[in-house]
């Protein structure tokens, strides 16, 4: 117990003398849209679909790291070929680091982010119905911001190769391309 108590107050501590620091940051938040592709055996069953989010990214003052959540939502067809008739939708949200390879300031941003999250995959198909599962998934990708104008919007261009986890001895692995704007600091 007393070593819980210890380590209670270890954290208390940490978070106390990092309040200043992260007070100094800024926040980003913005939505975005574009295609999905599915990828490996994702890709044998169904056809390019679409996918839209919104998210926000805390980047650390004074450095160019960054913490991002994104929530995001996709639908893909099946293709008929395959004798499926039916859609799989994919809910989620991942939590990320990012890492920004320019300043700020700069006309075009690029940034690299790997993270992990969470996913709900419903397969639904007129004939064998409707499956749902919840599960882990990582991914990692790039994006590229342009500064709009004056003001603090950027125009964002996007990816992140995504694989999540399956009941089976496959996974749910997907590109999205998306475009979306940012605002904030």
């Amino acid at each position: 117990m007393k070593r819980l108590g210890l380590a209670l107050l270890a954290v208390a501590l940490c978070v106390i003398a990092a309040r200043p620091v992260m007070a100094q940051g800024t926040l980003r938040y913005g939505v975005s849209a574009g295609v999905l592709m599915p990828m490996g055996d994702y890709n044998t069953a169904d056809k390019m679909g679409f996918v839209g989010g919104a998210g926000a990214t805390y980047w650390l003052a004074g450095q160019p790291i960054g913490i991002r959540g994104d929530l995001s939502y996709s639908q893909t067809s099946h293709d008929a070929s395959t004798g499926l008739n039916g859609h799989t939708k994919i809910l989620g949200g991942m939590a990320s680091v990012v890492y920004a390879l320019n300043p700020a300031n700069a006309p075009a941003r690029i940034m690299l982010n790997a993270g992990v999250g969470f996913y709900n995959v419903k397969f639904d198909d007129a004939t064998l119905g409707s499956t749902s599962q919840s599960k882990i998934g990582f991914g990692g990708g790039a994006a590229v911001a342009f500064k709009m104008g004056t003001g603090s919007t950027r125009l964002v261009l996007g990816t992140r190769y995504t694989s999540v986890a399956s009941d089976g001895t496959s996974r749910w692995n997907f590109l999205p391309i998306t475009v979306g704007l940012s605002f904030g600091k």
